[in-house]
């Protein structure tokens, strides 16, 4: 693949940690998690430990304060070892940056220590029954009392739902009708309450839950800046989260690829190896090249994130390029696996199922044409 010359030795030493860490205590046992529908709260503790948990967090709240390609190398390190059941990447990349960049400094001190350690967990729950990707949608209502707020509504498709401590929500709150703010809500309260854990089309070993608020009570210094701040929270947030995803895609791709370059290699078909069989070399050949523009095109987001520079328009059109590539690749490459790709026994199998919902979650695919065409088109 390309040359990557932003990672340093202290960046590749934190790899091997890693790579050692997940090949000890998370690969052996996926495949249970996956059976039972989520993981055991001990891994997270354990992925804490040695750094792997919102590496970018200030030292002043508890962090490394380590620089974001660390965080680059833990989502890797996940992706290529096929083991998403474990959400961290939801953890420490989508919910954590709201604490950190908008959060009161006593929920910053309440929280911030314990989401890097792995004692508490984090989700995000904006999604609801009715509400996707159309965030203005959201019937969640937050409203006023005498010492703070009173949120209810029903949130669904809530990664790390079963095991969250602590969930940053998006309701309506005041008199706007249209404005959303964002709330920290601890899961221990009275009135949170976990729907089932849903059975999902893949990542199976990732709990994705309802969740319902009901007649929650919160202080004044439970919501995230000032009223109607949501909206722009959000969308400060979603390009690094869109990133995220592409970073996640191009690996699993990756993975995938080196998957199936080392069965057709050792599987034989007409007396010879599937490798030389034209067909499956051009397959791969193609995948090939997709993994080649989409390394490019993955680590120049890196970089202008890292600058400061990634707006919303190139994030959704990394993700919409990156999403469909996976998806792409796994279908070719499960191909080339035959009846075997089809057998959950192999990786290739579930990368298939797994990456489906990306072309989904953080806005689907045609969200994201919508807003890389409002970027060609400001005034419509």
């Amino acid at each position: 693949m390309l040359p990557r010359p932003f990672f340093e030795p202290e960046h590749d030493e934190f790899r091997t940690q890693v790579r050692r860490f997940i090949a000890q205590r998370i690969v052996p046992f996926h495949l249970a998690w996956e059976r039972q529908g989520c993981v055991p709260r001990e891994i997270w503790q354990a992925a804490g430990a040695i750094g792997m948990l919102c590496c970018t967090v200030p030292q002043q709240w508890g962090g490394p304060e380590a620089d974001y390609l660390y965080a680059v190398v833990a989502l890797e390190e996940m992706a290529y070892a096929h083991a998403p059941g474990p959400g961290f990447a939801v953890h420490s990349e989508m919910v954590t940056p709201y604490v950190v960049n908008f959060a009161s400094p006593e929920q910053k001190r309440r929280w911030l220590p314990r989401l890097v350690s792995g004692d508490a967990i984090a989700a995000v729950a904006m999604t609801e029954p009715g509400a996707g990707s159309d965030l203005r949608g959201i019937q969640a209502r937050a409203t006023r009392t005498s010492t703070g707020w009173r949120l209810s509504g029903q949130k669904v498709f809530i990664s790390n739902g079963q095991l969250a401590d602590v969930f940053v929500v998006a309701a309506k709150a005041g008199n706007d009708p249209s404005a959303l703010s964002l709330f920290v809500v601890d899961a221990a309260l009275p009135g949170v309450k976990r729907g089932k854990r849903l059975d999902k089309m893949g990542q199976h070993a990732q709990d994705t839950s309802e969740i319902f608020f009901e007649e929650v009570q919160l202080a004044e210094g439970d919501i995230l800046g000032s009223e109607g701040d949501g909206m722009q929270f959000l969308m400060h947030g979603l390009a690094r989260e869109r990133l995220t995803i592409c970073i996640i895609c191009q690996a699993r791709a990756e993975a995938a690829f080196s998957d199936t370059v080392k069965y057709v290699s050792d599987r034989h078909a007409f007396g010879q190896t599937i490798a030389q069989l034209q067909n499956t070399r051009f397959v791969l050949a193609s995948v090939k090249a997709d993994l080649v523009a989409g390394r490019s095109l993955v680590d120049r987001l890196i970089e202008m994130y890292r600058a400061g520079v990634l707006d919303q328009t190139t994030a959704a059109a990394g993700k919409l390029w990156v999403t469909e590539m996976l998806g792409r690749s796994a279908d070719a490459c499960l191909q080339l696996h035959g009846g075997w790709g089809y057998m959950t026994e192999y990786n290739i199998s579930r990368v298939y199922a797994d990456a489906r919902v990306e072309r989904i979650a953080g806005g689907t695919s045609e969200i994201m044409k919508e807003i890389i065409a409002r970027g060609i088109w400001p005034q419509t």
